[in-house]
């Protein structure tokens, strides 16, 4: 039995060739997306490739999935300004690669090409695929460099498959067919026990980078004694100086011993040992996947009021709040934990609202028939 629900058939005759493409071989939410439409697309009789650079992503595909390798398409962010020019020229001779490696397998008849991530457009739009790209957008798109890279690749992208109305709204602005398909988090689960714990503990499951917003989180709870909070996710490499800063943060006396690294875990049995679930980001975020477990398992959620964490929000699961503000996160945080009411109605907004707008089994089928729409 398909877990996955329904999903169009491969048509009769010669075997459609299905190929994702995505910047980096790492694993965060995009990549959880990813894996999920391959596996679905492999188990409907597509013949699927995955093209990204080596690492964890790789290792999690199905045996019967080919993997193309590609550079990383990514820029090292801790460069200096000279360091970032010669940085943009060596990214653009690595696109030209993965182009060259791209190009024979996309060109290929009765191909469809999925862009996973904005960093891959580029290398996409030079190897000019079979019927265009479509393009699974995980970015909110609110930045100058993002929308060059849009203009710049956009003529080749026959469709944008959207997680959220927030993410779509600035992709019409620039001109894109855009479709909304959301997320969504396996369900039925079995509920996280409503009680607090003692001491209380707040989480957040998202990468060590800067945009998260750790560091507005640890300044919250360093004015909230006898709170604990565990910062679960891993990190890339060229955030190795921001990962050391929180290190040093949490060693502070106001903080000390209440502050736990997780690295990689089990999203939902982590969950579970949460008061509350945080998404601090200080950029916009598409569909946060966290924040749906979260909301799965009835934890409540904090949010900041920006991207698709709004869209998520606006139900009553969770409590939003200004990006960067960290007064307002000590409130929210304070009332989360301790208004029995408003625990209680985010508990069961939150299954309710997963249940109805975001479970697996349905959005999953919906999102690969909109990459794959005509």
């Amino acid at each position: 039995m398909n877990p996955f629900g329904s999903s169009p058939q491969r048509p009769p005759g010669r075997a459609r060739q299905l190929v994702f493409i995505n910047s980096t071989g790492n694993v965060s939410g995009a990549e959880v997306v990813l894996c999920g439409l391959v596996e679905l697309a492999s188990k409907e009789g597509f013949d699927v490739t995955v093209a990204c650079p080596p690492g964890p992503l790789v290792e999690r595909l199905p045996p019967a999935v080919a993997h193309l390798e590609l550079p990383p398409l990514g820029l090292d962010g801790r460069a200096s300004r000279v360091g970032r020019a010669l940085a943009s020229a060596r990214l653009g001779a690595r696109y030209l690669r993965a182009a060259r490696a791209l190009a024979p397998t996309v060109r290929a008849p009765a191909t469809r090409t999925v862009v996973n991530s904005l960093l891959a457009l580029p290398a996409a739009r030079l190897a000019r695929p079979a019927g265009g790209i479509r393009w699974l957008v995980h970015d909110t798109v609110h930045q100058s460099k993002q929308r060059l890279i849009v203009r710049t690749s956009g003529s080749q992208v026959r469709r944008a498959v959207a997680v959220s109305e927030a993410t779509a709204i600035p992709l019409r602005a620039l001109h894109l067919n855009v479709t909304v398909a959301h997320n969504g988090v396996r369900w039925p689960v079995p509920p996280a026990d409503p009680a607090l714990h003692e001491p209380p503990v707040v989480g957040v499951l998202a990468l060590l980078t800067p945009w998260k917003g750790h560091q507005v989180l640890l300044e919250a709870l360093a004015q909230m004694p006898g709170i604990e909070l565990e910062l679960a996710g891993g990190s890339f490499p060229r955030d190795t100086d921001y990962v050391a800063a929180l290190h040093r943060r949490a060693e502070q006396a106001d903080l000390r011993g209440r502050v736990r690294f997780l690295g990689h875990v089990d999203p939902l049995s982590t969950m579970r040992g949460w008061d509350v679930a945080v998404s601090p980001s200080t950029s916009p975020e598409a569909g946060p996947i966290s924040m749906l477990e979260a909301m799965s398992l009835g934890v409540p959620v904090v949010g900041t009021a920006h991207g698709g964490t709004s869209e998520i929000l606006a139900g009553g699961a969770g409590l939003l709040v200004e990006p960067g503000d960290v007064e307002a996160l000590v409130v929210a945080l304070g009332r989360a934990l301790t208004d029995t009411q408003f625990r209680h109605r985010s508990f069961e907004a939150g299954r309710r609202f997963i249940a109805e707008h975001h479970n697996l089994a349905r959005t999953l089928p919906i999102m690969l028939a909109a990459l794959l729409a005509p």
